[in-house]
């Protein structure tokens, strides 16, 4: 992901594992600068590798598919969104777990994350084998968080619908609100430039995602 971040724990890294997290993010910032400029049919995976001068193999320890480096602002998101959750500690409504880790995985993510993820959303928007790939990645998501779940509470998901439905809320809260951040919408009907306000701006429209929840189950149609 980022470099020089510190280990779980608060630990910092050692020395090989900035040198793999600079490669990992050298291939993120290098794939997403050619497929924006050429099209991401347009752009092979030697060509990839060349550039950021490594081989074909160790491009696979870093990620498992082209489609995943190119959408690799998205997945860094959801790796942290895992590891808050798989760690939190608290107790009360799972739903509340849920949100305030999405959140903390938000506001976890490094300065000029906003502006890759901008760029993957628009790169994914004209490709339809990335947005497939962003769907899948998001159905994976959501199956790890409803694993957390079943482990905590001791209950199989396959036979509570609940936890799936957990799941599915959280999701698709992430998706509302992130949907009107990149379009700059607002509550208020104010709008803002598309993106603005940074991770800050997208973790309010998440949350302004999950508020609406209650209201959303309780419509009436008359």
């Amino acid at each position: 992901m980022t470099t020089d971040l510190p280990a779980s724990g608060g630990e910092p890294l050692s020395l090989r594992e900035r040198k793999k997290q600079r490669t990992r993010r050298a291939l993120a910032d290098t794939a997403l600068e050619l497929f924006s400029e050429r099209g991401y049919d347009r752009v092979t995976l030697e060509e990839l590798t060349a550039r950021v001068e490594i081989g074909r193999s160790t491009f696979f320890r870093y990620y498992g598919s082209k489609e995943d480096v190119a959408m690799a602002a998205e997945g860094e998101l959801w790796d942290a969104y895992i590891a808050h959750f798989s760690r939190y500690a608290g107790s009360g409504p799972a739903l509340d777990a849920l949100r305030a880790s999405l959140s903390a995985a938000i506001l976890s993510m490094p300065d000029g994350w906003d502006h890759r993820f901008l760029r993957t959303r628009r790169l994914a928007a004209g490709t339809p084998v990335l947005r497939d790939h962003s769907v899948l990645s998001s159905m994976k998501t959501q199956q790890h968080l409803v694993g957390i779940l079943e482990e905590r509470l001791g209950v199989d998901g396959r036979d509570d619908v609940r936890l799936r439905l957990l799941g599915e809320f959280a999701l698709s809260a992430w998706r509302c609100g992130a949907r009107n951040w990149v379009a700059g919408r607002t509550p208020d009907g104010a709008g803002l430039r598309r993106g603005r306000g940074g991770t800050k701006a997208l973790a309010r429209r998440v949350e302004e995602a999950f508020d609406a929840i209650p209201a959303s189950l309780a419509l009436d149609l008359d």
